[in-house]
């Protein structure tokens, strides 16, 4: 074990670039090591200090973690952040009421009083990753390294993060700040312009930006919401160009993407495959049912517009995979370069004694697990989307809460702590719609019976669920249940005989009771599986050494770079590299909810009011493509030119190309940008909040009378 870790360490350390460029989810603390020449022969002028430093500022100061599951940057001194509209979606619901609607209507704070503070948002800045492989393989404990660096950076998280299948090992230090408000984002026919029907696909002309600023106390640290709270400076922002791209321009992203597959097996994958096409399936039916309730109420287009987005992302996601994957043949290929790994193992005793075995142990733990995690997705899917139950067993461990508190504390009664518990849910009920939910639990219970296996059967009250009437059982379930608003929730006193007794509660302790084993069984599965995943991925990178090598993406901080660049996705077919306003009209469909376009843009287009955000031909470029490597996570990413200036926001990659998180196609993949331009053009033009410019380091084109490629004068305009 400390051979292997130690050994890998020194090969990825010490191995040269050969990779594509524009290949890679590469590790920030292995720059200069490993990327920095290659980067210089596409053009980028940046030294690796300026891109990653933990003693001075660099571009990585800039970058956030935002939400959790995005991707921001800050591009002023005073905490202003932009990222993708999609990533700040669910914070301007929890905003939005259907008198202000900012979701669908947009908004704009027009001074920092009126920006909006989004209560458990927060951004992440990345301080420091430090590779303990070694000292791990030496035999440190964890735990101390962990507390080492906890006491060397106080007031900031430590993480020990693994990659490469738990083969290496990095000290991850971060700060987070808890006061992030909402600025201004345009209205939902500009920034999810093209819905569903466009997601994942080019040509593209979604303006897909909202903008936050991040606050901090007095002593510029993280602190929790306070209006005595001011913005926060940061240690680096980015610089936004007006430049525009070319096509063959240096680009580069940094970012968090969350997961890729790439050091998975070909059993790994087509089980992942087949897990998907449960979720597909499942989660059809359930937008079926939403979908036209949005649509019919406006109120309800509302309540359930996050939750709609969330859902249906990942469905059109699996979908494209399973197109990408049969077309380019993607488990024939892992198949083969596994059968010339296991030629390779195979030759040597010694390989053989440590990695002989772990390609068909995974398949052997995978065929163990399969069945239970298929049974375990059904049951998520389905009866686990019928939000009723959710809120029904929150109240229930709520009650076995109470009656431990009151075992401890006598004086406490069950009755007042179940009040407490039942108002702290409040916030829950705005975004739901009993109705909406029983005509979802129709469909969901349906798609479970109709394909659920004899031994998955579930019984309520000693009857089993295939057996009943679904509309009859499921309209009874709402009609008796307390639980289907905060007003029939709270009309009595709440008591143990009220909740025990409630049909959502004993429905939710069925399915409870389903999952239970199920859990037990995935957990020995992931154990199963660890080890020969860990086997698989050391023989690897051990057949492949002197190779650059990257690992998988797990939501830290990572940088790609590349080109700008067109792509033919079938023969005789070219996409060129950009999109421009007149394709927005042209998709026009005003009796088509995802292809409206608000009257105030077209305005602007009629008029071709863009003005310093035109390009050289008089044009608005509103989204364009580059070759990088991303997947989700780099949602909001910063695109980034040659100098490190902000020209765009990463927000969704190709249809061709779906496989990627699990095979780079260098030819197909590509990354779709909202232009930078397009984003200001929206905030200041048609939002009205140009005074947003002021506190930007806006980088203009070089008319040829500026002095060293430096051009601030607001009179040298685009060639």
């Amino acid at each position: 074990m400390k051979r292997i870790l130690m050994t890998i360490a020194c090969a990825i350390a010490l191995a040269p670039v050969s990779l594509r460029a524009d290949e890679g989810m590469w590790l920030l603390p292995l720059l200069e090591k490993m990327n920095a020449e290659a980067m210089r022969n596409l053009g980028s002028r940046l030294t690796p200090e300026q891109i990653y430093s933990v003693n001075n500022s660099s571009i990585k100061d800039a970058v956030v973690q935002f939400g959790g599951g995005c991707t921001g940057e800050i591009i002023s001194g005073s905490g202003l952040l932009v990222t993708n509209h999609h990533c700040g979606y669910g914070a301007i619901q929890s905003l939005s009421t259907p008198e202000h609607n900012y979701l669908e209507d947009g908004y704009w704070a027009m001074g920092r009083d009126q920006e909006l503070p989004v209560p458990g948002l927060t951004v992440r800045f990345l301080q420091s990753m430090t590779d303990v492989t070694d000292a791990i393989a030496a035999g440190a404990l964890r735990s101390e390294l962990m507390d080492e660096a906890r006491a060397a950076n106080p007031g900031c998280q430590v993480t020990l993060t693994s990659f490469y299948n738990e083969n290496v090992f990095y000290i991850i230090v971060s700060k987070i700040y808890r006061d992030v408000r909402f600025v201004g984002a345009p209205p939902a026919s500009s920034g999810k312009f093209g819905g569903d029907t466009d997601n994942w696909m080019w040509p593209r002309h979604t303006c897909d930006f909202s903008m936050f600023r991040v606050y901090a106390g007095p002593d510029n640290e993280p602190a929790d919401y306070s209006p005595e709270n001011v913005p926060m400076v940061p240690r680096q922002f980015l610089g936004v160009s007006l430049k525009g791209v070319q096509e063959g321009d240096f680009a580069m992203i940094m970012g968090y993407p969350g997961r890729t597959q790439r050091f998975q097996t070909a059993a790994q994958l087509e089980d992942m495959l087949e897990t998907n096409n449960i979720r597909i399936a499942a989660r059809t039916a359930w937008q079926d049912v939403i979908w036209k309730a949005m649509r019919a109420d406006d109120k309800v287009g509302l309540q359930y517009a996050s939750k709609y987005s969330g859902s249906s992302n990942g469905w059109k996601k699996w979908i494209g995979m399973n197109e990408a994957f049969e077309a380019l043949d993607i488990i024939g290929r892992e198949k083969q370069k596994e059968a010339e790994l296991q030629e390779w193992i195979d030759a040597d005793p010694a390989r053989k004694a440590d990695w002989g075995t772990a390609i068909a142990d995974i398949a052997a733990a995978v065929e163990s697990a399969s069945g239970n995690i298929k049974t375990s997705t059904l049951l998520s899917e389905s009866l686990g989307r019928i939000e009723l139950l959710n809120y029904a067993s929150a109240l229930q461990s709520a009650l076995a809460s109470a009656r431990d508190a009151v075992a401890a504390n006598p004086e406490l009664k069950i009755q007042d702590l179940l009040a407490d518990a039942a108002n702290s849910m409040q916030d829950y009920y705005k975004n739901f719609n009993a109705d909406v939910d029983r005509n979802a639990a129709v469909a969901m219970l349906n798609f479970y019976k109709a394909n659920a296996k004899p031994w998955q059967d579930i019984k309520v009250g000693g009857k089993s669920l295939q057996g009943v009437d679904t509309r009859t059982f499921i309209d009874n379930l709402y009609k008796k249940s307390v639980f289907t608003s905060f007003e029939k929730m709270t009309a009595k006193p709440l008591t143990a005989k009220i909740i025990e007794n409630d049909p959502a509660v004993q429905l939710a302790n069925a399915v409870s009771a389903a999952f239970e084993p199920l859990r037990a069984a995935t957990m020995e599965a992931r154990k199963a599986v660890a080890e020969p995943s860990k086997a698989y991925a050391a023989s690897l990178l051990e057949w492949k050494k002197g190779e650059p090598s990257y690992p998988d993406a797990n939501m830290t901080c990572r940088f790609t770079y590349g080109t700008v660049k067109s792509y033919e996705p079938k023969d005789g077919v070219l996409y060129k590299y950009y999109t421009t306003l007149k394709g927005v009209m042209e998709k026009e469909d005003p009796d088509n909810y995802e292809f409206r376009v608000p009257a105030k843009l077209k305005e602007i287009y009629e008029a071709r009011d863009y003005g310093q955000y035109a390009d050289k031909n008089g044009e608005l470029v509103t989204c364009f493509l580059t070759n990088l490597d991303i997947t989700g996570g780099n949602s909001g990413s910063p695109v980034l030119d040659a100098d490190g200036n902000l020209i765009g926001l990463a927000f969704d990659g190709n249809w061709e190309a779906m496989s990627s998180d699990v095979m780079f196609e260098p030819n197909l993949q590509r990354c779709i940008c909202v232009d930078i331009r397009y984003v200001l053009l929206m905030m200041d033009k048609f939002g009205g909040a140009g005074y947003l410019l002021d506190e930007m380091n806006l980088v203009r084109p070089c008319c040829g009378k500026c002095c060293e490629g430096k051009c601030s004068d607001d009179k040298c305009e685009a060639e």
